[in-house]
Order: structure tokens, then C-alpha cells, then sequence
């Protein structure tokens, strides 16, 4: 995490930093603008860069990323995200869970993926822009090739069997589907056109009209997940994105679950990282994340021995010197010197964007911020790793937010850190030890 100014790469848009005051106060991850609090990550960058690079040019890659809770594997996720971004990758994030998102359901996640993709002009579900975009190439592909206007429709067909000849071979029905939605679409008729593209997306319960006209039946399965994927990074490869970033966060959700499903779900993801590594999906990047329990336990991935043999990773050795072209890379976690630095860059952070920058750079000076830091950690039992959500929503929504409004505002005057437990994580409630749903209220020097 950062200890340098926000301004570090130049002047930060009022948007942007926006985005990330709101998302702090709020007590979550910002989805964007985390390049603006990453630091401490340099080692990472250069492989990471060279993997993203080597999936544009057609490779794919499968990364897990192991940290405790607190360490900040969903700030990772969503900082290594951005940087897809800015290679025009599509991006997807999905949370696993047993009742929403069960990963031994593949179709349930691609149909999450589709509602969650996002591109760099769109945002989700960016699903049918990326469709429409790839007509519309295939169109100025057929023109280019010289056809006139009355071949169009036939060179577009051509086209569109041609580049879908290795998907049609797993999932003919993603081809189908296409051609119905474009034949929805020359006709009119826009209820139809909708409604394949939500089969497309892998919806269920799609009219069963719609689903005659475009020629396609059932429902999206198991095994036609994979195919659509791979139909999916056709469509995106040659409307012009560089690949797609898929995240799967939170896959230690599965040591919660039932023993029949944890069985089938860890074998969908070893099914899924020797799908990435036999090249079936050209162009994407898929990144897991998940507690050293889930990667450690006998309740995770040493439950299914061919999946441990896939993820198994050196980390005996000194931190420092980890090898982040692993399959496996571990997020070192907060110390309290990083969490006080973190700190100081959202304080800069937002004095950046306010009308009274001075006084609130007075007021909450260095000494403060630490004084807040280390008040936090205290709270919840000295376990800094897991105090940046929390620390970051009282400085930015109890103090900042005061000195920025009030001009006889005074934290060390008029603030007692008050933490209740209804507010605190689960994971911070345990750290804290909090029994009953009193507040803890700390006086700060």
C-alpha cells in the first residue's frame, strides 16, 4: 500500500477521487482508482505485466493469490483488474458462494461472469456491446474483403461460421444463438433479440418463443459453460479486446460448504485450471483468491490431491524473496508502519480535493493518523492485518469528512473513536473479542 502522494503519476481527476473517498467511507474496496493507493505491490508488477501481455498475444494464465483476511486480496484483485483494463481487457469479478454462486455449478458462474463483465467503455453488463461490437467488425471485415452490399449479409455468415469453427465443435448452440440474435435484430423484432442475448448470458428461463426462433433449446448446463466461454473470447479477441480477467474471490467460501458440494467444486477448479493450461481459452486470464487455510487445510485444496499437486508453492523461503511468476502468490498483510502510510496517502488524498487542504493536513497531521491507526489495531486486539477496512472508514467518515466541514473541528478534541460491534466484519469481530454490542470507545491522545 502507498506512502507516497496520491499525486505521485499526476493530477488525480475529481471523479476518480471520488470514487475512492465514497467507496472508503462506506467501509469497501473502491472499484477503481486503486492505482492511486498501490504501492508495496512493485514486486508483483513485472510478472504480472508480462503474464497480462502474454494473454493478449493468445496465452492464457491461472494465478491464485493466498493472504489472510485483511490483507487485501480484493484490493489486489481489483488493482491487477485496472491494469487489464488499461490493455482494453474485459474484467469480470465474481464473489463464490454457496447459495448465489456455487463453483461447482459452472454455468451459474459464467452466467455471473456475463453479468459482471465490464470493459473499458462499458460498464456491466457490458455482454451485448461486446456482441454488437463484433458484428459490426465482421461487417468492415467483409467490406475490407470487398464484398458489396447485397453479399454482405452472406460474408458476415461466412465469417462468423469461420471464426466460431473451434466453439461450434464444443458448444454449437453459442454459434446459433448469434445468428438468431441477429436475426432478431435485422427484423425488428427487439423482445426476441433481447432474449437470446440473455440465453447467450447463460439466464435461465428464457421464453421458450425466443428460443424456437433462434433456433436453441434447454438451458445452459455444466458442460456448456465451457464452451460458451471459449465463444465468449472469440467474440471478444476479434471485436478488438485484448483478452478477459476473470476473478473467482473468496474460494475459501467452499470449506463452508457441504462435503458432496466442496468435493464437486474443487474438482470444477481443478477442471478449470488444466482447461487454462491445455490453451482451450486463448486470451484469458483467470485469478483466484483465498485464505492459507483454504490453500493449507484438509477442509480446501489438500482435500482433492491433484488440485493441491497444481497450486503447490514454495514459501518456506523469506518473503522477500517469493517468485511472483509462481502459481501461487502470497499478499504479505498490513504492518502497523504500512497501515499509518496507507493512511497519510488517503489524508493526501482527500486534501487534494478539498477547499480547506491546508487545515486539514493541519489538523490531521502525521502524529494523528498514527495516533488513529494504532487506536484501531487496539480495538481489534492488536491484529493490524485486518484493521485497514475499518481504520480507513473512521478517518475518512469520522474525522476528514468533520475537519473538511467544520472549521472549529477538532479530532483530538471533539472525536472519541467509538466502534460498535454491529459494524465490524465478522472477521473483525472476532479479532476484537467483542462479546456483547457495546461500544468501544477509545480517547485519543
Amino acid at each position: 500500500m502507498s506512502t507516497d502522494s496520491p499525486g505521485r503519476n499526476g493530477p488525480v481527476s475529481a471523479a476518480r477521487r471520488r470514487d475512492v473517498i465514497d467507496a472508503l467511507r462506506r467501509g469497501a474496496v473502491p472499484e477503481s482508482g486503486l492505482d492511486l493507493l498501490a504501492t508495496g505491490l512493485d514486486p508483483y508488477q513485472s510478472a504480472l505485466d508480462a503474464e497480462l501481455d502474454a494473454v493478449a498475444s493468445g496465452a492464457s494464465v491461472f494465478k491464485a493469490v493466498r493472504g489472510e483476511y485483511g490483507s487485501g486480496k480484493t484490493f489486489f484483485a481489483r488493482w491487477l483488474g485496472e491494469r487489464a483494463k488499461r490493455r482494453n481487457f474485459a474484467v469480470a469479478e465474481i464473489q463464490v458462494s454457496e447459495t448465489e454462486t456455487p463453483l461447482h455449478k459452472l454455468e451459474t458462474v459464467y452466467r455471473r461472469l456475463t453479468e459482471r463483465l465490464a470493459t473499458p467503455g462499458f460498464p456491466p453488463s457490458a455482454l451485448r456491446p461486446v456482441v454488437d461490437a463484433w458484428f459490426y467488425a465482421l461487417e468492415e471485415d467483409a467490406l475490407a474483403a470487398g464484398a458489396s452490399e447485397e453479399r454482405l449479409p452472406t460474408e458476415v455468415e461466412r465469417l462468423l461460421t469461420a471464426r466460431l469453427t473451434e466453439v461450434s465443435r464444443h458448444a454449437p448452440s453459442f454459434a446459433t444463438a448469434l445468428r438468431g440474435y441477429r436475426t432478431a435484430l435485422e427484423s425488428g423484432d427487439e423482445a426476441t433479440a433481447s432474449a437470446v442475448m440473455a440465453w447467450l448470458g447463460g439466464q435461465p428461463h428464457v421464453a421458450a418463443a425466443a428460443r424456437r426462433s433462434a433456433g436453441v433449446r434447454g438451458d445452459l448446463d455444466h458442460f456448456g459453460a465451457l464452451g460458451f466461454l471459449q465463444g465468449l473470447l472469440t467474440v471478444l479477441r476479434d471485436s478488438g479486446h485484448a483478452g478477459l480477467f476473470v476473478v473467482l474471490d473468496e474460494v475459501e467460501t467452499l470449506q463452508r460448504v457441504r462435503s458432496d458440494a466442496r468435493d464437486k467444486a474443487l474438482n470444477a477448479l481443478r477442471q478449470l485450471i488444466d482447461e487454462v493450461h491445455s490453451g482451450r481459452f486463448p486470451g484469458l486470464y483467470l485469478l483466484i483468491t483465498g485464505t492459507p487455510a483454504f490453500y493449507d487445510g484438509r477442509q480446501g485444496v489438500q482435500r482433492l490431491a491433484p488440485l493441491a499437486q497444481r497450486l503447490a508453492t514454495d514459501f518456506t523461503t523469506d518473503p522477500r524473496f517469493d517468485n511472483p511468476r509462481a502459481v501461487q502468490l502470497r499478499l504479505p498483510g498490513f504492518t502497523l508502519d504500512s497501515l499509518i502510510g496507507l493512511g497519510l496517502t488517503i489524508r493526501d488524498l482527500y486534501a487534494s480535493g478539498s477547499s480547506a487542504a491546508e487545515r486539514v493536513k493541519e489538523i490531521t497531521d502525521d502524529v494523528y493518523v498514527a495516533d488513529l491507526a494504532k487506536a484501531v489495531g487496539g480495538v481489534l486486539g492488536g491484529k493490524v492485518g485486518v484493521a485497514p477496512r475499518l481504520f480507513l472508514k473512521k478517518l475518512v467518515g469520522d474525522v476528514l469528512d468533520r475537519v473538511d466541514q467544520f472549521e472549529d473541528f477538532d479530532p483530538r478534541k471533539h472525536y472519541a473513536l467509538t466502534v460498535n460491534a454491529s459494524e465490524l466484519t465478522e472477521v473483525e469481530r472476532n479479532a476484537a473479542a467483542v462479546d456483547s454490542a457495546d461500544d468501544v470507545e477509545l480517547d485519543l491522545p
